[in-house]
């Protein structure tokens, strides 16, 4: 339905044609005939484009164009407690999801509290292989892992789950590369190349607002924001310009780096809270993170400072 209100947006209210639309969606013409000729059978469109549920259309839209994502998703919702705006953008990334990956696709899953709502919501995928893209961050207020979140998901796609089980962050460098060159972290972090699709985890490099940072020792964090850090995108770490940040600290980390995830065709994340602004800003800015779902305020908290 998402894809659907989008596709009837650009053509009857942007103008847009069809072939224009196929190119921007990555979609025959066919297709986007089809999925017009639905929109006008399913009364989804009359005189106005409408859409039932949650989904402001028109900040999607303009959240989209500003930033030049692959595709924006907001979720028309306060900034209400937390667990229940991540099951709200939960849903909406697992219908995208649903409706985006084909069996041709590699999804990839990095851990994340909204990461983990989204994959609790998924009803149905298509049967593809999902690889972890970061080790496990065990946490006593954290009831799952990367590990049962790739398993979880695999099973209802009915896929190979590549996983493997090892820590987010470990005390040093040495210890890191040892339990890369484990056999099954090995063949994990080989499937990473391959990955088409992936969703991450999107923290601002503060107390609070980054369980990546909440995990590390004092120093650690210290030493990473002397380098500009402002955002950690599952393990990758970014300054205020996109730039990814090397240092002794992102050695510790066992996950995808800047330079895999850069291969990635589509990158989402699922940002909330106001305070992760700047943090979305520096993520898009790098172009590791091409597509978002998230909710109204944040979206138009974005929108503004773009202006």
């Amino acid at each position: 339905m998402v894809l659907t209100a989008s596709i009837a947006r650009r053509y009857y209210v942007d103008g847009r044609s069809k072939v224009e639309i196929a190119d921007e969606f990555r979609l025959s013409r066919f297709k986007v005939a089809r999925l017009l000729d639905q929109a006008r059978s399913s009364g989804l469109v009359r005189i106005e484009i409408s859409h039932p549920g949650a989904i402001d259309l028109d900040l999607s839209a303009r959240l989209q164009e500003a930033f030049g994502l692959r595709r924006a998703i907001v979720v028309d919702t306060p900034e209400i407690d937390e667990p229940a705006l991540r099951t709200q953008l939960g849903k909406a990334a697992a219908d995208l999801l649903s409706e985006i990956v084909t069996p041709d696709d590699v999804l990839g899953l990095a851990w994340a509290r909204a990461v983990t709502a989204m994959t609790e919501q998924l009803t149905s995928l298509a049967p593809v292989p999902v690889v972890q893209l970061t080790g496990a961050l065990t946490r006593p207020d954290v009831e799952a892992n990367s590990v049962e979140l790739v398993r979880h998901t695999a099973r209802l796609s009915g896929g190979p789950a590549y996983l493997f089980y090892a820590p987010l962050v470990v005390p040093d460098a040495a210890t890191a590369r040892a339990l890369r060159q484990q056999p099954e972290v090995a063949e994990a972090i080989s499937h990473f190349d391959s990955v088409s699709k992936a969703v991450v985890g999107l923290g601002s490099w503060s107390a609070g607002q980054s369980t990546l940072y909440d995990a590390m020792d004092e120093k650690a964090c210290e030493q990473l924001q002397k380098r500009g850090v402002v955002a950690d995108i599952s393990g990758v770490f970014v300054d205020a310009d996109g730039v990814p940040v090397q240092s002794r600290v992102t050695d510790r980390v066992i996950a995808i780096n800047a330079e895999q995830m850069d291969t990635i065709d589509e990158v989402i994340a699922i940002p909330y809270g106001l305070a992760k602004v700047e943090a979305v800003r520096a993520a898009v800015r790098s172009g590791l993170v091409n597509a978002i779902v998230t909710h109204a305020p944040l979206a138009k908290a974005l929108l503004q400072q773009s202006d």
